[in-house]
């Protein structure tokens, strides 16, 4: 997949493309149909599938920076491209970005710079200065100009929108198991692991500090798969302030099952795929000691039931 970042670039499209646009954070359930969508048509006409997305988020520019995004830019670009899309315009959004009329975006980019042929969108799609701009803008500059427009109907599940801000909300909840069934699969954070205090290797369980990557940490302890080296451990993960130290800045740790080797400094993926209980203050050490025996039984238990489904190590008997 060609990745095109800003418009100096300037990208050539002989043959024209099939673009959806959209900011695709979260790469969810209604964004992965919107992308399927997107690839029938391009081969359908024999064109370049593309898609036109932003960086920074225009809430963060628009909105005063308090949108959290779902995954970091490499995990977005990562995503599109295991879709099958074969190029992607990364366009840098900005306060002149937002200026742009609708007419001014429609002949800059749809036009000009990415030679569209189909245009895949959300329903919902606003676009322009103030966002003036929608379907309907859209549509008429597509007869104008040459393009046909494809609004995509919003996804449901249980009744309820499949949408970026929901899931933002669900993760921010510890709400993991609703978060995955809308993303289409588990939550991922990924970060480097740093030095801690070893207050985890003194209480009998070793673990992996990890400066994440990702702007959410879902509160509480959790079944994790960890990614090492592209293989997956078994794990339990702490997200959060560790109140029985001290409330302190949040952070993740992992105790990761059978591993051998230094995980220090080392790149670290963690699958987040059910929340065992939320994170809570403890009288001392021994009480959470059992606390994360418990934990720790559990999680074997389940990984030995799912180790085949979830392509895992196998794990070896608790102690």
């Amino acid at each position: 997949m060609k990745v095109f970042r800003g418009l100096e670039q300037r990208p050539v499209f002989p043959d024209g493309t099939a673009v959806a646009i959209g900011n695709f954070d979260g790469l969810h359930l209604g964004h992965q149909e919107i992308l399927r969508f997107l690839i029938d048509k391009a081969r359908e006409r024999k064109l370049t599938s593309l898609v036109l997305t932003f960086s920074p988020h225009p809430e963060k520019v628009l909105g005063g920076g308090r949108t959290a995004m779902i995954q970091t830019l490499d995990q977005r670009l990562a995503g599109i491209r295991a879709g099958g899309i074969e190029a992607v315009l990364l366009a840098g959004f900005n306060k002149a970005f937002a200026d742009l009329t609708v007419e001014e975006f429609v002949d800059r980019f749809i036009v000009t710079f990415l030679a569209a042929k189909e245009v895949v969108i959300g329903e919902n799609f606003r676009f322009g200065r103030n966002r003036r701009g929608d379907v309907d803008d859209l549509r008429r500059y597509g007869r104008k100009m040459g393009f046909a427009v494809h609004p995509r109907p919003a996804v449901f599940r249980n009744g309820q929108i499949v949408s970026s801000s929901r899931i933002r909300s669900l993760l921010q909840a510890g709400t993991i198991l609703t978060a995955n069934r809308l993303l289409g699969r588990p939550y991922l954070v990924e970060g480097r692991v740093i030095r801690g205090r070893g207050r985890g290797r003194d209480l009998g369980f070793p673990t992996a500090n990890i400066r994440a990557e990702n702007e959410i940490a879902p509160p509480g302890v959790y079944l994790t798969l960890a990614r090492i080296q592209g293989r997956l451990y078994p794990s339990v993960t702490n997200s959060g302030d560790r109140p029985t130290f001290g409330a302190g800045s949040a952070q993740i740790e992992t105790y990761v099952f059978d591993f051998q080797g230094v995980l220090y400094r080392k790149r670290i993926g963690l699958h987040f795929l059910l929340r065992l209980r939320k994170e809570k203050q403890f009288p001392g050490a021994d009480e959470l000691i059992r606390q994360i025996r418990k934990d720790v039984a559990a999680a074997r238990l389940y990984f030995e039931k799912k180790a085949s489904a979830l392509g895992v190590i196998r794990v070896s008997p608790g102690r």
